[in-house]
């Protein structure tokens, strides 16, 4: 029997959020057992809470969006990200904004924030989500798809499609462990096309994104270097790897096709009500 987890210790990190473009100061902090997740806005009154589940998703816009009583945390699938890889059950995340920090635009940078405060066991018993059962959701014209199925561990395997020259097809495949997951994952970042910049931000989007925290490419090449040559899939494990964390921590292998937020909730939705059912 696995025992529950939270942080040994608080720990801080101050920034700007990617799509708002505002400081924000945020702070971890280790919680009760059977906590789960949970975001509080500590710049409101009563500091509202609200919790990192599948059921409270309510827009996936170019990033994942959360919301409890019309209050609503956005861009949370890096920090999410982090503390699936670091298997964290119970954590506050205290926010004076609604968007965590970008830092670099991947999730290493919360995922070190975490191994620095350090990891403490909880005199309670983890609910891991084993699949055990195939769990998949399809787009509308059955060009996308995530599933989860089975398996020992946990494992995601990706392909993106991009059409663009530069990027075309990736694949990529790991066991996620602490130990791969800082090393082959979390150093990937966001990446963004040149011509959608301006349209992204005409759309309240990307503004807090430079070059400093987005990898941008144009139709001559990369605008600034890149940590690996398939980023852009890495990326997407990272992204996937935080959504599914909404229903939990997960036991089961994850295998998508050109997927994104949408999707990736979507089937977080589909494994919490199946576990529900049993």
């Amino acid at each position: 029997m696995q025992q529950q987890t939270t942080l040994a210790r608080a720990a801080a990190y101050t920034g700007i959020g990617l799509h708002s473009g505002r400081e924000v100061h945020m702070e971890l902090r280790p919680a009760a057992a059977g906590t789960g997740i949970v975001f509080v806005r500590t710049d409101l009154d009563g500091e509202p809470r609200v919790h990192a589940t599948a059921d409270h998703v309510t827009s996936t816009l170019r990033a994942t969006t959360i919301e409890e009583d019309g209050v609503k945390f956005f861009t949370i699938e890096h920090l999410m990200s982090a503390l699936h890889a670091l298997r964290i059950d119970n954590c506050e995340v205290r926010l004076d904004s609604e968007e965590p920090p970008v830092a670099d635009g991947a999730s290493l940078a919360f995922f070190e924030l975490i191994e620095q405060a350090g990891i403490a066991k909880l005199d309670a018993p983890r609910e891991e989500i084993v699949i055990d059962r195939v769990y998949r959701i399809d787009d509308d014209k059955n060009e996308r798809f995530v599933l989860a199925l089975p398996y020992d561990g946990f494992r995601v395997s990706f392909t993106s499609v991009n059409p663009h020259k530069l990027i075309g097809i990736q694949y990529e495949n790991f066991d996620v462990t602490p130990e791969t997951y800082k090393k082959e994952i979390a150093p990937a970042r966001t990446i963004a096309y040149e011509k959608e910049i301006a349209q992204l931000r005409a759309m309240g989007l990307g503004l807090g994104g430079s070059i400093e925290n987005v990898i941008v490419y144009n139709d001559e090449g990369w605008l600034n270097p890149l940590h690996f040559e398939d980023e852009l899939v890495r990326h997407k494990i990272v992204d996937v790897i935080g959504d599914l964390r909404l229903a939990g921590i997960i036991r089961g292998h994850v295998i998508a096709a050109a997927s994104g937020h949408a999707l990736n909730t979507a089937l977080a939705k589909q494994i919490l009500t199946g576990v529900r059912q049993k």
